[in-house]
């Protein structure tokens, strides 16, 4: 191997420090992401991860629908551009949060991150006497406090079991609501909702709602669906779907079916007394109008809804690079996203929105020096969004 000669090495120590110091834009190296608190934890924090690398080094602040000042909200402060959210309220600090990023080159902000609260406790507000005559429906409202990542049941008087399911009972693990389809004498009595924590495995009770049943009692009549699944629903490979669908009236029988006519997915489990269709690891061929019957001797009442794969999240096929361009050039970016539904773009300078643009296309004619910054491109859908980030220099 040669051996430098000292100007040679001189050269190349230059030359290395020189890139060492090259001075760009911030680029993040991580990015927040979705969280959860379980507000029964000891430790009162909550805490959001955002890093970002520049030269001269980026400053950081945080937004949710408006700028966080860490001066003024002592509940607020940065850890190495980090948020901490010390002793969180429900109220005032779930939402969606962003990373800015700034220094003297421009501004990029981050993939927005949701901090939602797994659970707090029922109002203790006395709850109203429900009357209903005998042979009658009833629905018996849960009310659940804020909360994500829950199971639901209920408690009749006090007793040390939960309150079990069958083809008269239903309870829906969407809204948490008790549903009777044809109330017998037996069923007075106190009711109370019971939200667990599946996090945590802690549990809440609500306030107990008092069932009397009136001794006159009720004609039959067709079923009513009252739970039923959405018209539309889009889901993305290899997850688990649940459809939910439950019938007021004298009992009535509930049975699933497919449009088309084609049979059922064999993977497919239905429980609760059929009230609750579930089909795990969906692919395309589980697409469709899926169909809940309902039927009692007095008549059939049918709910309908659309199952449609979602195959991918959105993701990049063509992203953007750094530029650096003379004064009166003219600067043509481009980014492509892939997803279903197909994307929508935007564009940002220095985190802030520039016009709309003809797709993913961002085109500056005769740039200038006011052009230069930091630009993003942002790709959309329903589902979710995607960030992809370049800087301009533009040259004298």
């Amino acid at each position: 191997m040669k051996m430098l000669l000292p100007w040679e090495l001189l050269i190349l120590l230059s030359l290395k420090e020189c890139l060492a110091n090259t001075r760009h834009g911030p680029v993040f190296t991580q990015e927040p992401s979705d969280s959860i608190f379980p507000m029964s934890t000891d430790d009162k924090q909550v805490f959001i991860n955002c890093k970002a690398k520049g030269n001269p080094p980026p400053r950081y602040w945080k937004v949710d629908g408006r700028d966080i000042n860490t001066d003024s909200d002592l509940n607020y402060s940065l850890v190495e551009g980090n948020l901490l959210i010390s002793n969180p309220h429900v109220i005032n600090h779930g939402g969606v949060y962003q990373c800015i990023a700034t220094n003297t080159f421009g501004t990029v902000v981050s993939r927005e991150a949701k901090v939602q609260f797994a659970l707090q406790n029922f109002s203790s507000k006395t709850r109203n006497t429900v009357s209903v005559r005998e042979g009658q429906a009833v629905v018996l409202l849960c009310g659940p406090p804020p909360h994500y990542g829950i199971k639901y049941s209920w408690v009749f008087n006090g007793q040390r079991s939960f309150l079990q399911q069958d083809a008269r009972r239903f309870i829906s693990q969407k809204t948490g609501n008790l549903y009777i389809a044809k109330v017998e004498a037996s069923d007075a009595g106190n009711y109370t909702c019971a939200v667990r924590n599946m996090m945590t495995n802690s549990t809440v009770f609500s306030s107990p709602t008092p069932v009397v049943v009136r001794r006159d009692v009720m004609g039959e009549y067709e079923p009513k669906i009252e739970v039923q699944f959405p018209d539309t629903l889009h889901v993305s490979k290899g997850s688990s779907v649940k459809l939910e669908c439950f019938a007021l009236g004298p009992v009535p029988s509930i049975s699933w079916r497919r449009a088309d006519g084609n049979p059922l997915p064999g993977k497919i489990k239905i429980n609760h007394s059929s009230g609750v269709l579930e089909i795990p690891y969906f692919r395309p061929e589980d697409a469709g109008v899926y169909e809940c019957v309902a039927e009692n001797s007095r008549g059939r009442n049918v709910a309908r809804g659309q199952l449609i794969f979602h195959a991918e999240h959105l993701q990049w096929v063509q992203t953007l690079k750094d530029a650096h361009m003379a004064i009166d050039a003219n600067l043509q970016w481009e980014c492509k996203a892939i997803g279903k539904p197909m994307p929508t773009y935007r564009w940002l300078k220095n985190g802030q929105e520039r016009i709309h643009l003809e797709a993913g296309r961002l085109t500056i004619p005769k740039i200038s020096l006011s052009d230069s910054g930091m630009y993003q491109c942002v790709a959309e859908n329903e589902h979710g969004s995607v960030y992809a980030s370049a800087e301009l220099k533009v040259v004298g």
